[in-house]
């Protein structure tokens, strides 16, 4: 008998897409704009600023599994995973804030410890209101395709927060230098603000299944075991680390590459609007990729792409002028697009590979653990690349900067997240699940829940 497809209503898509709207605005504007905030507003050595960066998010190697735990066996009448935003909305917002001030003292030691505290903080409270967010996917759904559309109403949020936050604050701000410290606190305000009323939205608007709510899940340990010797898991969470790490690292140096490249930082807004512009225009043609074949085959394809475009930019001279950033901007956005799709649809099919191999479920270690990762290469992938940058001879505002600063700024933004973009690739080649698989999993568990008790 031919199965009959389960569909979300519009609203209920919306209400969940719209959450992703802070997040990512807050993880675009950090990672395009913190380092360059400390470097060339607050006046940190690079080397220093690594080093915040580096404190403050190694706190994440506990607390993700952490609250992934908690956040499976959390049993309230709102549900396991909606009680955290409603909770988690002031503190994400006010920490969001802190980090964009800039204390009155002049220590480069003591503005160190200040920024590594406040990113401590915020990524705690960050992950406390994410872990649940990106939990209810597979939640909300137990369709393939219908995943794949939740997770493309996600990302068209999540693209438009990345480039209102790519945008927006540059024009807020007009230029990274130190008079202008208090337009930045300002904007950090305005925007947290706007990156954590959405939590209220997705409280409000989602409802979570009710044989999720009330099953019981084992312990730590257990759940643990459970993603490691999940097969298809292990190979989306390494599509995803590679993949996002090389988008951290791309986000980090573009305003560096186009200040002290390019000679562009006036531009840089513009820039970035035709780069996320993009990829929102393009966000259907994935989907509709992903249906024709699967998510795998349609990674690979757009990682090929997006490789391909990042490679051409170690090449790309002042001289070519603003038209041929423009182009390359275009071209990168649909590698951007192919990412934020893609990459998150992944994830929820292997919740139910675990759901067959252990009879429950563990949607928040899962997610918890793909965020871990990814915290952990980002922890440590942008210190060494602020490192380079200090060791290369880069001093902050300078109008011009050594031949050796210019090269670590253009190997960092192009040959970098293009090799990262093909380990991804690798991953991506022996990832085990399509469409097939995933709908005779879906059957097998259907059968067991259906089949009378011994």
């Amino acid at each position: 008998m031919e199965k009959i497809k389960e569909r979300l209503s519009p609203l209920t898509k919306l209400s969940y897409g719209v959450g992703d709207f802070g997040f990512a605005f807050a993880d675009t504007a950090i990672g395009v704009l913190f380092a360059i905030f400390l470097t060339d507003v607050v006046g940190l050595r690079p080397s220093l600023a690594a080093l915040a960066i580096f404190i403050g998010k190694s706190w994440d190697y506990l607390n993700d599994p952490i609250v992934g735990y908690l956040v499976d066996r959390t049993r309230t009448r709102w549900g396991r995973r909606r009680p955290y935003l409603i909770f988690g909305f002031i503190p994400f917002g006010l920490t969001f804030a802190m980090l964009w001030w800039r204390p009155p003292f002049e220590d480069q030691i003591a503005l160190t410890a200040y920024y590594a505290a406040a990113f401590f903080l915020y990524d705690t409270i960050l992950t406390i209101v994410t872990t649940p967010f990106f939990a209810l996917t597979p939640e909300l759904t137990q369709d393939y395709d219908e995943r794949t559309s939740l997770t493309s109403y996600r990302m068209a949020f999540s693209l438009l927060g990345g480039l209102v936050a790519f945008i927006v604050p540059l024009m807020m701000i007009g230029t990274m230098r130190p008079e202008n410290t208090n337009r930045v606190f300002q904007m950090g305000w305005v925007f947290a603000i706007a990156c954590s009323l959405p939590l209220l939205v997705t409280f409000f608007g989602t409802r979570e299944r009710e044989e999720y709510v009330h099953q019981k899940q084992p312990g730590l340990r257990e759940s643990l075991k459970a993603a490691w010797s999940n097969r298809p898991f292990l190979f989306a969470a390494g599509i995803f680390l590679f993949t996002w790490t090389a988008v951290d690292i791309i986000q980090t140096m573009l305003l560096f590459f186009l200040k002290y490249r390019m000679g562009l930082e006036a531009e840089s807004d513009i820039v970035a609007g035709t780069i996320f512009i993009t990829a929102l225009v393009v966000l259907p043609f994935w989907v509709w990729a992903s249906q024709k074949t699967d998510k795998r085959k349609a990674y690979v394809y757009g990682m090929v792409f997006f490789s391909a475009v990042m490679i051409t930019l170690i090449f790309l001279d002042p001289s070519l002028g603003f038209a041929s950033v423009i182009v390359l901007a275009a071209l990168a956005g649909v590698g951007v697009s192919a990412v934020h799709v893609l990459t998150w649809a992944m994830i929820p099919d292997a919740v139910e590979v675990d759901e067959l191999q252990n009879g429950t479920r563990h949607e928040g270690m899962f997610y918890a653990l793909v965020s871990l990762m990814k915290k952990v290469a980002v922890s440590i992938a942008l210190p060494i690349a602020l490192l380079i940058l200090d060791r290369s001879g880069f001093v902050s505002n300078a109008p011009q900067q050594t031949e050796s600063a210019v090269w670590a700024i253009r190997i960092l933004i192009g040959p970098v997240p293009s090799i990262l973009l093909l380990g991804g690739i690798l991953f991506a080649l022996f990832y085990p699940l399509s469409r097939e698989s995933h709908a005779d999993t879906r059957a097998r568990i259907a059968a067991r829940r259906e089949a009378p008790a011994d």
